[in-house]
């Protein structure tokens, strides 16, 4: 499923609170929805059989509830819609809340969050209001209607009863069968009232489960030949109605070659590699690997030979081994340090008391920045991969550990394609070909000093960060 549509807090609201709606509505129908109506059909046609005269009445005033009933629901449903979705509003502040409250005390915005909550819990209270309010009219309506039909009947039961057309007990017994249509109408109500918020929570969940996966397997699947990468007139965009975050990019990268990409902020360098491994598919032009469209090859055959070290440095609850193994659940543990020596991991770890067995706690919030960046190279290092892509993946390291990283990685990735995207030019000067990237398209291509000679952009980035020093053997 492609996760971008939905947002974190609207799942968690559609797992949680949506599920608890379709729940309450089932249990409800268990209990109810199958004896309710059966009193009401059965308590109709034991009245009709009392009395067809008086029974007229049930011409009148049945037809005026199924039309309430029907009004109302379609009255409701949009409203009981908008409830889910300030609820996830309600989600969605109190989720920035607790995983922004380091920067909440720092910058002292107690107050500023709490007006987001009160204003946010205030348009789902409104909301519910007015979604409560349109059911609960059905009450009075069924009430009033039912209780004219009483009415109803003692003024026509007495007058048929002055005539002698129909027994007194008749009419009371009559009426005791109108009053148990009435119990059942009510709760036949109560089932409708749930039943409108319960709709609106199941197509909302629905939404989800039926929500198309957009990477998917080719019927007719190809084997690759090598791990040459080449990109033939790219373009790429997130969704239909977003900009262009990539615009006909063109280049080829031979296997064992290593690439760097560097760019300001916001130039398209993420995205640049996410197509690669089919995190997304290009929106126009074509990903080759080994000569075959990437579309065209098998997801666990493509994933199984790439290693990706994501910008964001995603650890799970365990121990530090079990996310280790994520990449290679086979791995023994000379594996294991071998890639932890190389990650500039080993130390750390063996520094722990526990170790591999050292637990890692949500979103590995017991490490450090620069740990987390050096188990998840780990993680990537484990697969042997023919393809290993670095996005940003030693941003928390000092300039020492990244090069004793850069080292070890080249001899240890020497016949493997390395793709390295890094804000430090240093993280990329040795590369065998560098990409600069600006607002999605590619500016240059080549070595280090060649691009200091012709790139002005690359030219910039190298004076900025190493001095001017830098253009004096150029």
């Amino acid at each position: 499923m492609d996760l971008d549509k939905f947002k974190t807090s609207s799942l968690i609201t559609r797992l949680t609170n949506d599920v608890t709606q379709v729940q309450n509505m089932v249990m409800m129908g268990l209990r109810i929805a199958v004896r309710s109506p059966l009193m009401c059909i059965g308590g109709i046609i034991m009245a009709a059989t009392l009395s067809p005269r008086l029974s007229i009445v049930f011409l009148v005033a049945i037809p005026i509830i199924l039309i309430a009933v029907v009004v109302i629901l379609k009255k409701s449903f949009p409203l009981f819609i908008s409830v889910q979705e300030k609820i996830d509003g309600v989600n969605t502040v109190m989720r920035e809340s607790i995983l922004g409250v380091r920067v909440v005390k720092v910058f002292n915005i107690e107050d500023k969050l709490n007006e987001r909550f009160n204003e946010a819990n205030d348009d789902l209270m409104d909301k519910s209001i007015r979604a409560q309010n349109m059911n609960m009219i059905l009450w009075p309506v069924v009430t009033l209607v039912m209780n004219l039909s009483i009415i109803g009947v003692l003024w026509f039961g007495g007058k048929m009863a002055n005539s002698g057309s129909v027994e007194i007990g008749k009419i009371m017994a009559f009426i005791n069968y109108l009053l148990q249509i009435m119990h059942s109408l009510i709760m036949v109500v109560m089932i409708v009232l749930n039943f409108s918020r319960a709709k609106a929570s199941a197509d909302r969940i629905n939404q989800v489960l039926s929500a198309q996966v957009s990477i998917q397997n080719n019927n007719d699947s190809v084997e690759m030949n090598n791990f040459d990468i080449e990109f033939k007139n790219v373009s790429f965009k997130y969704n239909e109605h977003s900009e262009y975050v990539l615009k006909n990019i063109s280049f080829v990268a031979r296997e064992g070659e290593s690439i760097g990409i560097i760019g300001a902020t916001g130039s398209g360098k993420s995205s640049f590699v996410s197509l690669i491994p089919r995190l997304y598919d290009a929106t126009e032009g074509e990903v080759l690997l080994g000569g075959v469209d990437v579309k065209n090859v098998k997801l666990k055959a493509l994933r199984d030979n790439i290693g990706v070290v994501l910008q964001d440095s995603i650890l799970f609850s365990g121990t530090i081994e079990d996310n280790l193994k994520f990449g290679n659940d086979n791995a023994d543990m000379e594996l294991i340090e071998g890639a932890a020596l190389d990650a500039q991991a080993l130390e750390f770890i063996n520094s722990k008391e526990d170790g591999y067995k050292s637990i890692v706690e949500q979103r590995g919030k017991n490490l450090s920045g620069g740990q987390k960046q050096r188990i998840s190279i780990t993680r990537a290092l484990i697969r042997k991969p023919k393809i290993l892509i670095m996005d940003d993946s030693s941003s928390a390291l000092d300039m020492a550990t990244e090069a004793k990283l850069q080292n070890a990685i080249n001899k240890r990735m020497k016949n493997s394609t390395v793709i390295t995207i890094a804000q430090r030019i240093s993280g990329v000067m040795d590369s065998d070909k560098i990409i600069v990237l600006d607002r999605g398209k590619i500016v240059d291509i080549g070595k280090h000093n060649e691009l200091l000679k012709s790139c002005e952009i690359y030219r910039s980035i190298a004076v900025s960060q190493l001095g001017e020093e830098v253009l004096l053997n150029v």
